[in-house]
């Protein structure tokens, strides 16, 4: 493996050297340092080519050509915002620096592009009969009706895969056929695809169950096939595993006004009363992180929603988190809300 400390050099090595720096580290820059591990500037091969054409000697010091203002990734940043901003910059490494502006590492284009692929499965829920969108269900199982150009549950594949999921498994019940056939083994989104099928409608929850059980090695992302969302699924996990719940719950926070004026009443008195009050409450979003322990534990052919489980989990003491989702949500359930989607791809 390439170590970045193998690339630590001083400003006033003669240039020959740090080139021999550059050759053996294999990562195609060299991080110049103070005596306490500040960072002083960095060097590139392209940095070395206009050396070279300028006709620098080889016994010049590096700080002569090395560049003195490099761009630098702080230590607490995502490793998704370090690939946003090389991307943005078109740089292939950038140093990270802490607080007092000490390399504490790097990060490579390609080393981040490889870390991108998630070894988490996904479980997307597609075998409702989707009676409130009748007609347009009554040939067509709803998460292949399409929004914009796409059907529902390619949209969500593809968020997903673009976010390093390749692992999937989709539940069928209602024209499971058109389901297959549409998406095959995943091969064509990069992804692999297994199918389960749900011959009597068992609940989100009962879904769990016909998984194959040995597959499931990590904590599994389950996601209602009817769903439009920009959530940060990675964050979601980082969030489910550093809160060390056997499940998590996305909800999304939901405002109802009252059309009437509330009265707050103390027996026969009257406390307080406030006209027309909006009231606030978490709603479930439908996206969950479920423990392996928690899938291994839902029989074969057991019939159950993943509320009805989770409450069984919280029953017994353990731990169920609440995720809030404050990224784009919508929950196509009825009409209104597919013609919403309609209006709203662009948001995707």
């Amino acid at each position: 493996m390439k170590q970045w400390q193998d690339i630590l050099i001083q400003p006033d090595l003669p240039l020959e050297e740090a080139i021999s720096v550059l050759d053996k580290g294999g990562l195609r820059i060299a991080l110049i340092v103070s005596d306490t591990g500040k960072l002083l500037g960095t060097l590139t091969d392209g940095d070395i080519r206009r050396a070279l054409l300028r006709h620098v000697k080889l016994d010049a010091q590096v700080r002569e050509v090395m560049c003195a203002s490099p761009h630098v990734a702080e230590i607490g940043w995502s490793k998704d915002k370090i690939l946003s901003v090389m991307e943005d910059l078109e740089i292939l490494q950038i140093p990270l620096i802490d607080s007092d502006s000490r390399v504490v590492g790097l990060e490579t284009l390609h080393g981040l592009m490889e870390r991108r692929t998630v070894e988490n499965p996904v479980f997307l829920m597609a075998g409702g009969f989707g009676t409130r969108l009748k007609p347009l269900t009554n040939e067509c199982p709803k998460p292949l009706l399409k929004v914009g150009d796409k059907p529902i549950l390619e949209l969500i594949l593809e968020s997903l895969a673009k976010a390093g999921f390749y692992r999937f498994f989709i539940s069928t019940h209602y024209l499971p056929d058109m389901i297959q056939d549409h998406f095959g083994d995943g091969s064509q989104w990069g992804v692999n695809i297994e199918y389960v099928h749900e011959e009597e409608p068992l609940g989100t929850g009962g879904a769990l169950g016909l998984l194959p059980k040995d597959q499931i090695d990590r904590p599994l992302i389950m996601m209602n096939g009817d769903l439009l969302t920009t959530v940060n699924y990675r964050g979601l996990l980082d969030f489910h595993l550093e809160h060390n719940s056997v499940a998590t719950m996305c909800v999304r926070e939901y405002e109802h006004r009252v059309p009437y004026g509330v009265v707050q009443t103390d027996g026969t008195y009257i406390q307080s009363m406030e006209e027309k009050p909006v009231q606030k409450c978490f709603i479930n979003a439908g996206i969950y992180v479920v423990s392996p322990e928690l899938v291994h534990a839902v029989n074969t052919g057991e019939r159950i929603d993943m509320p009805s489980l989770l409450e069984q989990q919280i029953d017994l003491e353990r731990k169920v988190a609440m995720f809030p989702v404050h990224e784009y949500w919508l929950d196509i359930g009825k009409m209104d809300d597919f013609k919403r989607a309609q209006k709203e791809i662009d948001l995707l």
